[in-house]
């Protein structure tokens, strides 16, 4: 019988919509903990306890707790560093990258090291940060570089894949592997001489 009443309330709660200051209050939750506690020692139980909500709310939604700090990341991602498009190529990539490497020097970064670090043995999270993170911006950035192309402003032949690796890379390199006493870390003059060392090489002579 108490088998039989689990399955009916599965039933009835699966097609309730999702209350968003429930999803807002998980995800706040999730950020705060790791925060405080750091990521590797995240439970979703602790989240629940946190987050004043059942285990099985956040089951309903997340398979683990790394699964609920993912979409936390990027649940902002729109709103804190997105592609943006100028009327040339170098100022759309400068002025985006300038915004990620902020994002990079505050919380999200210290979110990101140890969520990317974790991807890499995790296959689920790992197809979430390409889907969530890097898929849409990527196309995004890879439709700049083709107009870049295209109007004559970068070379013709250039692989948008290659160019994006070559501008974005070294932000990634200096987020998990910053270097000791570097007083310029992903600051707004790196982004600006990384771009146009860059760009040198791309540009149409």
């Amino acid at each position: 019988m108490k088998e039989n009443a689990t399955r009916e309330e599965q039933k009835k709660t699966a097609g309730r919509p999702r209350d968003p200051r429930t999803t807002r209050s998980i995800l706040k939750a999730a950020l705060e903990l790791g925060m405080e506690l750091g990521f590797d020692g995240l439970t979703v139980e602790g989240i629940a306890a946190r987050a004043g909500v059942g285990k099985s709310t956040i089951y309903r939604r997340w398979p683990d707790a790394w699964s609920i700090v993912a979409d936390a990341v990027f649940a902002d991602v729109a709103r804190i560093a997105p592609v943006l498009e100028r009327a040339t190529a170098r100022e759309s990539f400068r002025a985006s990258m300038r915004l990620v490497a902020r994002s990079f020097r505050g919380q999200h970064g210290e979110i990101l090291r140890p969520l990317i670090g974790r991807a890499q043995v995790d296959k689920s999270l790992r197809l979430a940060l390409a889907e969530h993170w890097l898929s849409a911006r990527r196309e995004i950035s890879r439709k700049i570089v083709r107009r870049g192309i295209a109007s004559g402003e970068l070379r013709a032949g250039l692989e948008p894949d290659i160019v994006l690796d070559a501008l974005y890379g070294p932000l990634y390199h200096r987020l998990l592997l910053p270097y000791e006493g570097d007083v310029v870390h992903l600051s707004d003059a790196y982004i600006d001489a990384l771009v146009d060392t860059v760009f040198g090489g791309l540009e149409r002579k």
